[in-house]
């Protein structure tokens, strides 16, 4: 059986829903699902202090790139005492997880010719399907992949045709970070779209763009969803200052009639993996609570107490 090194948490949720979680023997700092993966090593770790506000935390990430230096650091010592014959990473986003270059300068010179690297690049929903099927060709189970593919597509099936009947469809802003502001692109688009809201920012298959206060104030939303890249939701309730201290915030449409939701976007919609599923959920009973309910209140998102 493979001996495999998951670097980014989507792949790891990959692997372990392909059923091959027994056989990874190394993750990064960022894989914590399922809880399972926890007790295995890490060898990589950011080179930025993740403690602080949204503000200093974007300026210490611009800083190093600048300076064009990798934002993530990989142990070589511990990556080559896991020896494995598989290491899965990504070339989507250098601020996201380990890159693809990243892995290429660690393993030169240290592993032998068997080593396979495979490198996801998921940008949209399209690319998830062949991430996995990627994963699983790798791994020797294509049949799997395709399988556990069919079962997710049916899934998000099943809300698109629930979303289509209903006619009154709410405006969306989806923001992915805070100070500085920016929207939600890649897949987030489809998935909002999907259930059953229209999108106002952000394109899918791109990355997420910057977007200012007037921006956001002048498309006066109906819901604003608050889904900060690697922030879970009681760091992004602490967050929320910037957006509060707002001269306008209360005059917003979303805030007046409080439909600010504040949403766990690390360990759903910041990662491209089986859970996009549950973050469609997530985004399908936020829209339309009359229709969907499948119980990620309080576990993947919270109402924002808008007299905050």
């Amino acid at each position: 059986m493979p001996r495999i090194l998951s670097l980014i948490a989507s792949s790891t949720e990959i692997v372990c829903a392909l059923g091959f979680g027994g056989q990874l023997v190394g993750r990064s700092h960022e894989c914590d699902f399922p809880t399972s993966v926890q007790s295995l090593p890490f060898c990589t770790e950011p080179k930025f202090n993740v403690d602080g506000t949204s503000a200093e935390i974007d300026q210490r990430v611009k800083s190093i790139l600048q300076e064009a230096l990798s934002v993530y650091r990989i142990d070589e010592i511990k990556l080559k005492e896991l020896k494995p014959d598989i290491i899965i990473t990504q070339s989507q986003c250098e601020v996201c997880a380990v890159s693809m270059s990243d892995v290429n300068k660690a393993v030169n010179g240290l592993m032998g010719s068997k080593l396979q690297i495979v490198s996801l690049e998921p940008n949209q929903l399209t690319d998830l399907w062949n991430d996995i099927n990627l994963v699983s060709e790798a791994l020797k189970v294509p049949n799997e992949g395709k399988k556990l593919v069919r079962e997710l597509k049916q899934r998000i099936k099943n809300i698109e045709d629930e979303a289509r009947k209903i006619v009154k469809k709410p405006t969306v802003a989806c923001i992915e970070w805070i100070d500085p502001l920016m929207a939600a692109g890649n897949w987030m688009p489809e998935l909002v779209e999907l259930g059953g809201g229209i999108n106002l920012f952000g394109e899918s298959g791109k990355h997420s763009p910057w977007m200012n206060w007037d921006n956001l104030k002048e498309s006066d939303p109906d819901i604003i969803l608050i889904l900060p890249c690697g922030y879970n939701i009681e760091r992004t309730k602490s967050e929320m200052t910037p957006l509060i201290e707002k001269l306008d915030w209360f005059q917003l449409k979303a805030v007046k009639n409080r439909q600010v939701y504040i949403t766990d976007g690390n360990q759903y919609f910041n990662r491209p993996g089986p859970r996009l599923v549950e973050s469609l959920e997530i985004i399908a009973e936020i829209l339309h609570p009359i229709y969907f309910n499948f119980g990620h209140e309080n576990i993947g998102w919270e109402l924002l107490d808008t007299k905050l």
